[in-house]
């Protein structure tokens, strides 16, 4: 199928998706909405975030949160981080389940239908979107999100319509907030902007991408990372299934804490695969596996080699060549991540899928209803993958509220006079607060408090080291634990709330 056989066609019926995308949205974030702020793993939102030479990426870390840090700094002088963290939480999952919907091409009729149901299902209520909520890469996940509408923007701009390129601009601007997000993004661009638009497609990314790209190559440490990453954070398995067919099914996250309970049923690997195989019947019909649908298979299936890499003996080893060489080169550790490139096509193939598995027993009239029982079974198959996506990932998305310390010492420490950065104790990158149940998350204090914190930003996988790129001088980490004032570094340190290191490290 063409991009002039329907592929950006307006629904004529817009609102079933809509009212989908809505409901699937409330129910998965639904406890995030109350009071307070998630804080969970990497997941850390502030009431009010300040402009500082970390949020820019000119501090003593790599610049993994750029320019996302400075938006957020910018946007919290206006509105509450926390109304910040659910809004951004419920456009999310919202935004992901419709642009799948409208992505799918239509049927001969001009509609949608059920393939727009169930392209919106296996795309929004994913294990990707779960796993990744768990392990709180909010900032990946608006990008997933965004992937749907950034190729309808791409689609149009290569077909030539009006205000093409500034809608391009916008569908990739979220996805930009992160360097992994912007290479998600730069992947769909480049598979369908075609030749002709490629180097204006390629100019926007480029601006884009600045604010990460310059701070990256102004960083002292030079963008490379440790390659122990690599193993640490390789995909994993899911049930008896492997590494593959996890991976195949959008999950296979390298952190276990970060896995819904229900990815450990024995069926689980037999639903993934009946998933697949619903893709495949919808892409192997028609012209739809042609042009835009062809690119698309082809980048998920690069996705898929990615994201197997660090798992696979010989692609393992030349992946640490490049963490450890080339600059940048650490955004490819964590492969399970470029799996979003599949989990596009896996979800349009399977709407497909269902639409002509529906057309087919109806136009056999085998047995009244049949068709619907077809189409319910593809709708099902979504949900049975990752049962306890709703309500909070089985209600792990609960909202809590910062006790009132973290605020006096923010406000004691504006009004101190005295130069000096901020030594966060314990010494380490992740925390467990009684006040947060305990749940392992990343120290809030490098964007709560209104000066530059010195942190430990190594961090510990099943007892393996994997170094981080602060500017901290490694003389000076053993001592860290008793180091309160030092007029000679100017450090300050801090330790209240009984915050202790997370009670157990992030575990494969």
């Amino acid at each position: 199928m063409t991009v002039d056989e329907g592929w950006t066609r307006p629904e004529p019926s817009p609102w079933p998706a809509r009212l989908l995308a809505l409901v699937v949205a409330l129910l998965v974030t639904g406890p995030a909405l109350a009071p307070g702020f998630v804080l969970l793993r990497d997941m850390v939102f502030v009431p009010r975030q300040d402009l500082d030479l970390d949020a820019l990426g000119l501090g003593g870390g790599l610049p993994r949160a750029v320019p996302v840090d400075a938006v957020m700094a910018v946007v919290t002088t206006v509105v509450p981080g926390e109304f910040v963290q659910k809004a951004v939480l419920l456009a999310t999952v919202y935004a992901a389940v419709l642009g799948a919907a409208r992505l799918v091409p239509p049927g001969p009729d001009g509609r949608r239908g059920i393939a727009a149901v169930v392209a919106g299902l296996v795309y929004g209520w994913s294990p990707y979107l779960a796993e990744r909520l768990l392990i709180g890469h909010w900032t990946l996940l608006l990008a997933f999100a965004a992937l749907p509408w950034i190729a309808r923007a791409a689609l149009r701009f290569r077909d030539g319509e009006p205000r093409a390129l500034p809608r391009l601009v916008l569908a990739c601007a979220p996805a930009a907030l992160t360097p992994t997000g912007a290479l998600l993004a730069a992947g769909v661009v480049l598979a369908l902007v075609g030749r002709r638009h490629l180097l204006p497609a390629a100019t926007v990314l480029l601006v884009l991408s600045l604010p990460w790209v310059v701070a990256g190559v102004l960083h002292p440490a030079g963008g490379a990372s440790d390659p122990a990453g690599v193993a640490a954070f390789a995909a994993r398995p899911e049930g008896w299934g492997g590494a593959l067919l996890a991976l195949l099914g959008t999950g296979g996250i390298w952190n276990a804490g970060a896995v819904p309970a229900g990815r450990g049923s024995v069926l689980l690997p037999l639903v993934t695969l009946a998933l697949v195989a619903l893709a495949v019947v919808g892409w192997a019909g028609g012209g739809a596996r042609r042009g835009p649908g062809l690119r698309l298979l082809v980048l998920g299936a690069l996705g898929l080699v990615l994201a197997l890499a660090g798992t696979v003996p010989g692609l393992r080893e030349g992946l640490e060549v490049v963490v450890r060489s080339v600059p940048g080169g650490g955004l490819l550790r964590d492969g399970q991540k470029w799996v979003a490139w599949w989990a596009l096509p896996l979800a349009l193939g399977a709407g497909l899928g269902a639409r002509r598995l529906a057309d087919a027993v109806r136009a056999r009239d085998v047995l009244p209803g049949a068709a619907g029982l077809v189409a319910a079974a593809a709708v099902l198959l979504p949900v049975i993958a990752v049962p306890d996506l709703v309500w909070g990932v089985g209600g792990r998305l609960q909202a809590v509220d910062y006790p009132a310390d973290w605020e006096r010492v923010r406000d004691v420490l504006a009004d101190d006079e005295h130069p000096g950065d901020v030594l966060v104790l314990p010494f380490g990158a992740y925390r467990a607060f009684g006040w947060n149940d305990d749940r392992p998350q990343l120290d809030p204090a490098p964007r709560w408090l209104p000066r530059p914190t010195i942190t430990d930003d190594a961090l510990v996988v099943d007892g393996r080291v994997v170094e981080g790129r602060t500017s901290v001088p490694a003389r000076w980490r053993p001592s860290a634990t008793t180091r309160r004032r030092s007029p000679s570094s100017g450090w300050a340190g801090c330790s209240w709330n009984g915050a202790r290191p997370a009670a157990t490290s992030p575990t494969r």
